[in-house]
């Protein structure tokens, strides 16, 4: 996303622990633990820790919503409510899953709002995971330029599939396979029970083998 956040910060009044330490010298835990500090989040301290969870934010919105033309909006829609509700967070290293979750319910709350229409798919950037691979890849030993073409025709696939999964299943497995969150964080965020999340994921891989079955027997 091109477009620069614009968030209105008002100035951090009154004390706040760490104070003589730069907020990019901080861990993530003391980082928002002096979020947290004040009845509002210390300004430098806040863009600071927009600056460590931008890209979590921009990459979970594009595999929730890849056709989606303001995701920048909604990217900015979810630092005001995380700058709004940080307080009510008790435990700072549980903050990731808890960001998770208002994107995601703040894709709900957008995705009602809209007609439901077929998502085309952007081929501009290649389809990542977080730690650069998914299980159902085919590893391949010095590939060819024929094999570098099937493997980018494949992931095209594969990001085509997961776009076209229920909302439901899709927001699962990116959840699971893209943002490599566990089981039961997954079942906090999405509010459903521990064996709903499992079944929606094995469900959900089962549906994309079914669909790129053509493309792994080639």
């Amino acid at each position: 996303m091109n477009r620069s956040l614009s968030i209105p910060i008002p100035s951090h009044q009154g004390a706040v622990p760490q104070s003589g330490v730069s907020p990019e010298k901080l861990s993530n835990y003391d980082l928002i633990l002096r979020c947290q500090a004040g009845s509002k989040p210390e300004r430098s301290a806040f863009v600071e820790l927009l600056k460590r969870y931008q890209s979590h934010v921009d990459r979970l919105l594009y595999h929730l919503a890849p056709d989606w033309q303001d995701r920048s909006d909604l990217s900015q829609e979810v630092w005001i409510r995380v700058y709004r509700n940080l307080q009510r967070l008790n435990d700072p290293q549980k903050f990731k899953g808890w960001l998770s979750r208002i994107i995601t319910n703040l894709f709900y709350d957008e995705l009602r709002k809209r007609k439901r229409v077929r998502r085309p798919l952007s081929l501009d950037n290649p389809f990542q995971t977080q730690d650069g691979e998914v299980a159902w890849d085919v590893a391949s030993d010095d590939p060819s330029p024929d094999d570098d073409l099937a493997t980018q025709e494949f992931y095209e696939h594969l990001r085509e599939a997961i776009a076209e999964l229920p909302e439901v299943f899709r927001t699962t497995i990116v959840l699971r396979e893209i943002e490599g969150l566990a089981y039961e964080e997954i079942a906090e965020i999405t509010g459903v029970s521990l064996g709903t999340v499992k079944s929606r994921i094995a469900r959900a891989r089962a549906k994309l083998q079914e669909m790129l079955q053509p493309y792994l027997a080639e």
